[in-house]
């Protein structure tokens, strides 16, 4: 159910007639209206309230870093949003997907977390799959560099956002997490559509409902249950089925819109998710202690 919300983001912008970053910013507005009532609920039930907290210098440690994830998160919808106006739905979901890669360079260099050796070849046939996907879409009229380059630069904008939500998470929970990252989210949103000389409305009924879409299926119903997921389903599982969203996306589109992949940027988007796909899994495995497959190593014993 996740994964099939999630997949209509690409769709339900693609029919706004918003500007971008109008529709990023008002995503956030109507999530952050979803999700109050849930924090307040948490609040109530919580014997003692988060007052009972006496160390006040890690909560306003928590908040500063919750801040920062936001402003990372916002960047993420500006740049992914934008990148729908110029390439693909394929290519831009397919590119955006690749963050699992960008979150373990960026865990190994600020997190200390290294990089299993064995995960290297797969991430270098990612990127070999990136490039044969970008340039097999050149001179089409689905594609662009320009729009290419921000749906990768939203993959990495949103591995920010996961690493530092990792942090935080440990000290936060779900609810009072979201309750600070997503109104940051909204209001840098809202300022840059402001800055950028796009109108914060009046829009069209039709409009509102696509916002509120956004937000009550792909972000609320879509990325919350692959959070709620992690409590009966493995991690692995959860970042994997992740990858399908691109596949529901391209087949959506080539419904809907009539956006056909050339063969290229089929081939492309194959080596990308099934690297990225490998590579999860052998990360997942390594840090759990699970065994091998024949696929992530070759002299693991058959099952």
């Amino acid at each position: 159910m996740g994964v099939s919300f999630t997949s209509l983001s690409s769709i339900l912008i693609r029919f706004s007639a918003a500007p971008p970053l109008v529709i990023a910013a008002y995503r956030l507005v109507f999530t952050v209206l979803l999700v109050t009532p849930l924090y307040l609920r948490e609040r109530r039930l919580r014997p003692g309230g988060a007052s009972e907290r006496r160390d006040t210098r890690p909560r306003r440690r928590e908040f500063l870093l919750s801040a920062v994830s936001g402003a990372f998160l916002a960047l993420h919808f500006g740049l992914w949003i934008t990148s729908l106006s110029y390439t693909s739905v394929a290519n831009s979901t397919v590119l955006v997907s690749t963050h699992p890669i960008v979150v373990a360079i960026a865990s190994a260099l600020f997190l200390r977390d290294p990089i299993r050796k064995r995960s290297i070849p797969f991430m270098l046939t990612a990127v070999a799959g990136s490039v044969l996907l970008v340039a097999g879409d050149r001179g089409t009229a689905n594609s662009s560099s320009i729009g290419d380059l921000l749906a990768f630069l939203g993959a990495v904008s949103v591995g920010g956002y996961i690493i530092i939500g990792r942090v935080v998470r440990e000290r936060l929970s779900v609810n009072e997490y979201t309750m600070i990252v997503y109104p940051v989210s909204a209001i840098l949103l809202s300022i840059g559509a402001i800055v950028s000389g796009a109108s914060l409305g009046p829009y069209p009924v039709r409009e509102f409902a696509l916002f509120l879409a956004l937000a009550l299926f792909c972000t609320v119903l879509g990325h919350s249950l692959y959070s709620w997921a992690l409590r009966f389903v493995r991690p692995t599982f959860v970042s994997t089925s992740t990858l399908g969203e691109p596949v529901l996306a391209s087949a959506l589109a080539a419904i809907v819109f009539g956006e056909i992949p050339t063969l290229h940027s089929l081939a492309g988007a194959t080596v990308i998710l099934v690297s990225i796909f490998l590579f999860v899994r052998t990360e997942t495995r390594a840090a759990t202690g699970e065994p091998r497959t024949e696929a992530e190593d070759p002299e693991a014993p058959s099952p």
